[in-house]
């Protein structure tokens, strides 16, 4: 058999266990874990770590439980720097992250496989170019995301998340939102759409972030994190803390940026029945 033979076969061949894989083992798995009742003794711990939980009715709490029944099922968490992830840990993380989710679907998550839990803010080597010069040194982070399906996380920020339903910073929000950025192969700011809603989105975030970018250049006290005019794609990860953080704030200062996300997130986070 000639060896461009060989290659077709081989290629048939993983083409179709990947086809198996993501169209009937992937169905067939999840099905089985939400088969087995959500576990009871993972509720209080929702209600104490992620206060949007309490919030929501009892479709919606469903909802939620079986999307964290699936994560905490099918992503590995790793301990750094000597932390321990216990459970608390892995539903404080699974549960906020699964918020984005409530209106969408859970395949959203599909490439996610790993998230590393630092203890507190780490420091990492750092690389950036200022015209023909390259700069190295080191860069303090809270959290990151990666298009090879990795998400770190400094524990010490989640808690705050916990802690203060209404702060402008939750930092497990930000990285899952740059996850849904990078569904479309990059991360732009815009999250896959189509249509009118493209249009409507690019038009309505383009002139947002602008004004945002303005805002501040003139001194004045911007309406958003000021992190989000570092670039598009921490612009929609900012929003989406705000969105779900700050949503009367957001829809006062911006009522058209509010309306495009809740379309996008198909959920409305000031009205979650």
């Amino acid at each position: 058999m000639s060896s461009p033979v060989v290659f077709a076969v081989f290629a048939v061949i993983l083409i179709s266990v990947s086809v198996f894989y993501l169209f009937f083992y992937r169905t067939w798995r999840r099905k089985r874990e939400l088969s087995e009742p959500f576990p009871e003794q993972w509720r209080p711990v929702l209600e104490q770590q992620v206060p949007f939980y309490r919030r929501l009715p009892e479709p919606q709490k469903e909802i939620l439980e079986r999307f964290v029944q699936l994560f905490l099922s099918e992503k590995d968490f790793y301990g750094c720097d000597g932390f321990e992830v216990d459970e608390r840990v892995r539903l404080t993380i699974a549960g906020h992250a699964c918020l984005l989710l409530l209106g969408r679907s859970f395949s959203h998550y599909d490439d996610i496989r790993s998230i590393l839990v630092y203890p507190d803010v780490y420091r990492v080597q750092h690389a950036w170019e200022h015209g023909m010069i390259v700069h190295e040194g080191e860069e303090v982070r809270a959290g990151e995301a990666s298009s090879h399906g990795q998400v770190v996380l400094a524990w010490s920020e989640c808690e705050h998340a916990a802690n203060d339903s209404h702060s402008p910073h939750n930092v497990i929000l930000h990285e899952f939102a740059h996850q849904l950025d990078y569904l479309d192969g990059s991360a732009d700011g815009a999250p896959p759409l189509s249509g009118e809603q493209a249009r409507h989105w690019q038009k309505t975030m383009t002139k947002a972030y602008e004004h945002l970018r303005n805002t501040i250049e003139h001194h004045h006290k911007p309406w958003l994190d000021p992190y989000g005019a570092t670039e598009p794609a921490e612009f929609f990860a900012v929003l989406t803390e705000a969105f779900f953080q700050q949503p009367e704030h957001l829809r006062h200062e911006q009522p058209k940026v509010f309306n495009a996300l809740r379309d996008y997130y198909r959920f409305d986070p000031l009205n979650p029945g």
